[in-house]
């Protein structure tokens, strides 16, 4: 169905059209969308004709700076907006809304001595300022018009048309496949260059001079720091001989402030981060890896304590984070994976219950060769969120009858 990313990248640094919808969770659209530097008047009117939208121009925001072309909106309520410019024509163009002038508006925009002066405002020609970090940091068409450039070897700047039906409703994903083969387009999406981004790219970096030891109750570790690209600061607690090809017991634990600092009783974080420290203590050799930016499955600690509240009227971890408007677990283990490689680990034997994450390590090349289970106690306050995450998501749990101290487990139904 999808064309992959190096096909997609091929066509755009031909100075062909590829189509990239978007994800289910945000609006499910698709657009066109080639590189600033291959536009012409054919491919403006080509978009305006058979997408029907508005054709806007992504682009790095020093650019923008660079030629004084401010934001619309001083200061957007969420990164999740689109980050419109004030709209732009040449100078010494005509009216600016012909595919003629559109195309030389982009063009200049890209000229390297290009001056503010060289474009009037407003005009018929949207800059949009891309996210720093491209689709990593926001997974828009923005960002991914701006990528695929980039990875093509060119400016990082494209042109966009969303793509409407005849009857003008938004084309979804049947009738852009249908757009695709009957232009012969490759259709892409952003949630495959996402992927591709994580795999190909470095996105983290140790930190040389953040190494110390760190007593624990549990032994003595080696305590490694590293910042991934979006400015978040990890760190690695190794004990042992860790870089000699054999399978290494390794966990991925994700950031849970209230679990694994309050000790809150809501989930098993705590329990688990302290169990797998003890395990690791216990071998005399092994690596924990803390990813921060996985509060609340990825939704952030304010997003959580919103799904905690609505937990307490009836709904499920799960149903919370969809009514919130995010997927059931949104998390990615590409930072932690290539903690894992910058240590010499390749083979490993995973202490985890959750099978997303095993799939999520092996994608970037590490074998695991054994899966150990993390078993924690439930308890009066977790047993819903354990059968949430059994039930649900799929984790190989084993959940107890009684709670810790011998108290009867409650029912779902039941629990706070």
């Amino acid at each position: 169905m999808f064309a992959t990313i190096e096909e997609a990248v091929a066509d755009i640094r031909e100075g062909k059209i590829v189509v990239v919808v978007d994800d289910a969770d945000r609006e499910n659209e698709g657009d066109f969308i080639i590189a600033a530097e291959r536009v012409t008047p054919e491919i403006v009117n080509f978009m305006a004709t058979h997408g029907r939208g508005l054709i806007c121009m992504p682009i790095v925001a020093e650019r923008l700076d660079q030629l004084g072309v401010p934001p619309m909106v001083p200061e957007l309520a969420s990164t999740h907006e689109t980050a419109f410019s004030v709209p732009i024509d040449l100078a010494n163009g005509s009216t600016g809304i012909s595919a003629h002038d559109r195309a030389a508006t982009v063009r200049k925009v890209l000229d390297a001595n290009a001056v503010p002066e060289d474009f009037r405002k407003p005009g018929h020609t949207f800059p949009l300022r891309a996210q720093p970090g491209g689709v990593l940091k926001r997974a828009g068409h923005t960002e991914a018009a701006v990528d695929l450039a980039r990875l093509a070897g060119m400016y990082p700047a494209g042109v966009i048309c969303e793509i409407m039906n005849a009857d003008g409703t938004m084309a979804r994903l049947p009738q852009l496949r249908e757009v695709s083969s009957q232009h012969g387009l490759k259709l892409i999406s952003i949630a495959d260059l996402i992927a591709y981004r994580r795999r190909h790219e470095t996105l983290v970096r140790r930190e040389v001079e953040a190494v110390a030891k760190l007593p624990t109750r549990y032994g003595e570790f080696v305590a490694i720091g590293y910042q991934s690209f979006d400015g978040r600061h990890h760190i690695a607690l190794t004990i042992g001989d860790i870089s000699d090809g054999t399978a290494v017991l390794t966990r991925m634990h994700s950031e849970c402030l209230t679990g694994d600092v309050f000790h809150s009783l809501r989930c098993d974080c705590g329990t688990q981060l302290e169990n797998a420290l003890a395990q690791i203590a216990d071998e005399g050799r092994g690596v924990l890896v803390y990813i921060r930016g996985h509060e609340g499955r990825g939704i952030g600690l304010l997003h959580k304590l919103r799904a905690y509240q609505l937990q307490e009227s009836g709904q499920d971890t799960v149903e919370a984070n969809m009514t919130l408007g995010f997927p059931p677990d949104p998390r990615d283990y590409g930072v932690g994976a290539q903690i894992l490689v910058d240590l010499g680990v390749k083979s490993m034997r995973l202490l985890t219950n959750n099978p997303t994450k095993r799939a999520g390590l092996e994608g970037y090349g590490l074998a695991i060769v054994e899966r150990v289970p993390l078993q924690t106690l439930a308890t009066k306050h977790n047993i819903a969120y354990l059968r949430t995450k059994k039930e649900k998501l799929g984790h190989d749990l084993e959940i107890n009858d009684l709670v810790a101290g011998g108290d009867p487990v409650v029912g779902p139904d039941e629990a706070p």
